[in-house]
C-alpha cells in the first residue's frame, strides 16, 4: 500500500477497527475513510453502494460486525446472522464492483467445529458441528470468508479473510455481564484492589465510566458493596473489612485459552495487506492465494487459573481467589495453529503480562 492510497476501515470505532486505524496512522497512512454508524448503515445496500461510488477506496479492512458475548449471541440469533451477512455481502460485493485492489475480512475462531482437534488448523473448517450458542454468528463469518474465496475464484479479486484468537486491549468490552474472560478478570481484579484499599471513590468512578445493571450514583456505600458482591467481589466475612477481600470466579480454572493483543492483530493485518499479488514476492503471494483464510494467534496457552493469578499480580490484588466448581468451565482447550501466518514472516510482539498491565492502566484512568 502506498502512503497516499485511499483506505477504508469499516468498523473503525470497534476494538479491532480502531486498532487497525491507529496502526495505519502510526505508519504514515493518511488517506483514510470511514462509515460511522448510524450515519452509515452497512446493512443497507444503497448506502454502501453510494459510499463506494463516491469514495472509491483502493484498500478495504472489513472489521464492521455485530458482536457480543455468549448471552447476546444466543438471545439475538436472528439479528446476529442477518446483520453480519448483510454487512459482509454489501461491503465485499461493492468492493468488487468498484475495483478495490485488496480487501481483508475479519472473522472469528468460532467458525471452527465445537469439538475440533487441537491446535486448530485452517483445514478443519466445516469438518464438524458448530457450537450452538454462537452458531448464527459463526455461519455468518463462514459465509464471509467463503464469499471472499468465491470472488477470488470467479472474478480474480484479491480478498483474504483472517481468523483471530481471543482478543483484548484498548476499546475492549469491560461489562461484567457480557465481556469475555480476560477483560472480565481485568475489571474484577481492579475493583477488588480498590475494595482492598477501601477506595470506594475510585470504584464509583469506574462504575460511572463502565455502568453495571442497577447502579445508582446517588446511593450510599452499601449499595456499592451489594453490587460488587453480585459479581463475586466481597469481603471474606460479610461486613468485616478486616477479613480481607475475595474474588469468586466460575469453574475449576483448568481450561486453556490463547490470547492476542489487538495491536498485534492490527500488525498482522497490515503485514498480510502488504502482500500484494502483483508486487510481492511469489512465495508470499502464493501462500495467501492458496488459502481462503489465515489463523492469527499468539501460539501461547494459559490456564484460566494462571490467568487469574497473573491478573492479581499486575493489579496488585493480594486477596483471595475462590473457584465455584459448580459453574461451567466451557471448552477445555481452544488453540489456533498459526504456523501459516508464521510462514509469512509475522509473529506477535506483545507479551501477555505487558498487555494486561496496559489494560489495567486503561480502566484505572478517569476517561
Amino acid at each position: 500500500m502506498n502512503k497516499d492510497s485511499k483506505i477504508y476501515v469499516a468498523g473503525h470505532n470497534g476494538m479491532v477497527g480502531s486498532a487497525i486505524t491507529r496502526r495505519l496512522k502510526a505508519e504514515g497512512y493518511w488517506n483514510l475513510v470511514f462509515t460511522p454508524f448510524p450515519e452509515y448503515d452497512l446493512t443497507n445496500q444503497s448506502v454502501v453502494a453510494d459510499f463506494f461510488r463516491n469514495e472509491k477506496p483502493v484498500y478495504v479492512f472489513l472489521a464492521a460486525a455485530r458482536v457480543g458475548g455468549i448471552m447476546a449471541n444466543n438471545t439475538y440469533r436472528a439479528q446476529f446472522i442477518y446483520d453480519n451477512i448483510m454487512i459482509q455481502c454489501n461491503v465485499i460485493h461493492h468492493s468488487y464492483l468498484s475495483g478495490v485492489r485488496k480487501l481483508l475480512f475479519l472473522g472469528s475462531s468460532c467458525i471452527y467445529p465445537r469439538d475440533c482437534p487441537q491446535p486448530i488448523k485452517e483445514e478443519y473448517l466445516l469438518t464438524g458441528e458448530l457450537e450452538y450458542t454462537n452458531e448464527p454468528y459463526a455461519i455468518a463469518k463462514i459465509s464471509g470468508l467463503k464469499m471472499c474465496e468465491a470472488y477470488n475464484h470467479q472474478y480474480g479479486t484479491d480478498f483474504i479473510a483472517v481468523m483471530p484468537t481471543n482478543l483484548y486491549g484498548p476499546n475492549d468490552n469491560y461489562d461484567l455481564e457480557t465481556s469475555h474472560v480476560l477483560p472480565a478478570l481485568i475489571r474484577k481484579f481492579f475493583l477488588g484492589k480498590c475494595l482492598m484499599d477501601s477506595d470506594l471513590a475510585k470504584i464509583r468512578q469506574n462504575l460511572t465510566r463502565y455502568p453495571v445493571r442497577d447502579y445508582d450514583s446517588n446511593k450510599g456505600d452499601q449499595h456499592i458493596l451489594d453490587l460488587l458482591n453480585r459479581y463475586g467481589i466481597r469481603y471474606k466475612t460479610p461486613g468485616d473489612k478486616s477479613s480481607g477481600v475475595v474474588i469468586e470466579l466460575w469453574g475449576s480454572g483448568k481450561p486453556l485459552r490463547e490470547f492476542l493483543h489487538v495491536d498485534d492483530l492490527a500488525a498482522a493485518c497490515m503485514h498480510i495487506m502488504s502482500i500484494d499479488k502483483e508486487t510481492s514476492d511469489s512465495t508470499s503471494s502464493d501462500v495467501t492465494h492458496r488459502h481462503s483464510h489465515i489463523n492469527i494467534g499468539s501460539g501461547r496457552e494459559i490456564t484460566i487459573h494462571d490467568l487469574a493469578v497473573l491478573a492479581a499480580k499486575v493489579s496488585g490484588f493480594r486477596g483471595g481467589i475462590d473457584w465455584d466448581s459448580g459453574k461451567p468451565d466451557g471448552t477445555i482447550r481452544k488453540l489456533l495453529d498459526s504456523s501459516l501466518i508464521g510462514s509469512l514472516g509475522w509473529y506477535p510482539a506483545i507479551d501477555l503480562e505487558e498487555g494486561m498491565s496496559n489494560s489495567f492502566l486503561d480502566i484505572a484512568s478517569s476517561h
